[in-house]
């Protein structure tokens, strides 16, 4: 009985951390306009070391495909310090401006949104020693840093659907976010390669 408790609240504590970590991973990707890029205030952005076009486009609540287009960066997409960024379709390209009528659209109420699901059945998503425990101070993040060997296998604490995955955010290696539900997220960071 204390045990099935402990584990209960070991269960909780995981849930916890993930569920903050996922939560302050998608509030550091809210795309921000103001105060970042260039000064000239006229749609282009001035490409600084270290930022790819990913980023580039996240911050500014673009695709990164658009951007390679507008800019003419072909399917490598490289860019370089100092290289100025358009941020806005060049003029002529964007879509044509005929003066059809369109059809009335019938509209619908969204359905209203479930209670909160209950929490996934989760697992450990690797072998390892806790390294580290972050419990969501200031700069600090949420989660826990979980020890492993290079090559080591990591899998989703909970079966789900992936919504990014890539290394476009700075400082967390490349990252794999998976949705459980619409109420939980579990990110994975700081992995070799996806």
């Amino acid at each position: 009985m204390a045990l099935q408790r402990l584990l209960r609240r070991s269960q909780t504590a995981w849930l916890v951390c993930l569920t903050v970590t996922g939560l302050l991973l998608l509030v550091a990707c809210v795309p921000q306009t103001s105060g970042y890029g260039s000064a000239d205030g006229y749609g282009y952005h001035t490409v600084r070391s270290g930022e790819t076009l990913f980023e580039i486009a996240w911050k500014y609540g673009k695709d990164h495909h658009d951007l390679a287009r507008w800019n003419k960066l072909g399917n490598g997409s490289l860019i370089y310090p100092g290289q100025k960024l358009r941020l806005t379709p060049p003029t002529g390209s964007s879509a044509s401006t005929s003066t059809t009528a369109k059809a009335p659209v019938k509209t619908s109420r969204a359905p209203a949104r479930k209670p909160d699901q209950p929490s996934p059945a989760w697992d450990w998503p690797t072998k390892g020693p806790i390294e580290a425990e972050f419990d969501g101070r200031a700069g600090y993040g949420s989660g826990l840093l979980i020890g492993g060997k290079r090559g080591q296998a990591v899998r989703a604490a909970a079966s789900g659907r992936v919504v990014y995955s890539g290394g476009g955010l700075i400082g967390y290696g490349e990252l794999i976010i998976v949705k459980h539900n619409d109420t939980y997220l579990s990110a994975y960071g700081h992995n070799a390669s996806v």
